[in-house]
């Protein structure tokens, strides 16, 4: 196992290879804005995807800026995005399970304070 692959957000990963699979031609900083991380993280994540085999970059030596890239998915990174999409829904469903639960314990203690309040008049 990579070094890298230890040490990337699971929530970070999936999204890089989501957005990189609907927008292959985004440049690193429109990443860095998309995903609200800065512009070394996501330069970080993509070297550690090339390496684990995640995505290929392809750069278009025939632009006169040489800066221009091409993100692919590899096969291997649809098999991760995939398993990925899996974790995510089931991690957002407990966050808004738990958050729903909070909420609804606070109402509860809202309510009994004011008709606490109210009693006492």
């Amino acid at each position: 196992m990579s070094k890298f692959s230890k040490l990337i957000d699971p929530d970070v990963h999936f999204r890089v290879l989501h957005l990189i699979e609907e927008h292959p031609k985004l440049t690193q900083r429109e990443l860095a804005q998309k995903l609200g991380i800065s512009l070394g993280g996501v330069n970080y994540c993509l070297k550690a995807l090339v390496e684990i085999g995640h995505i290929k970059i392809i750069n278009f030596t025939k632009n006169p800026s040489k800066s221009a890239y091409f993100y692919l998915l590899t096969p291997k990174g649809f098999s991760e995005k995939t398993r990925l999409t899996s974790e995510f829904i089931i991690r957002k469903m407990a966050e808004y399970r738990a958050i729903k639960r909070e909420i609804n314990d606070i109402k509860k203690k809202r309510s009994l304070l004011t008709k606490a309040n109210f009693s006492e008049i």
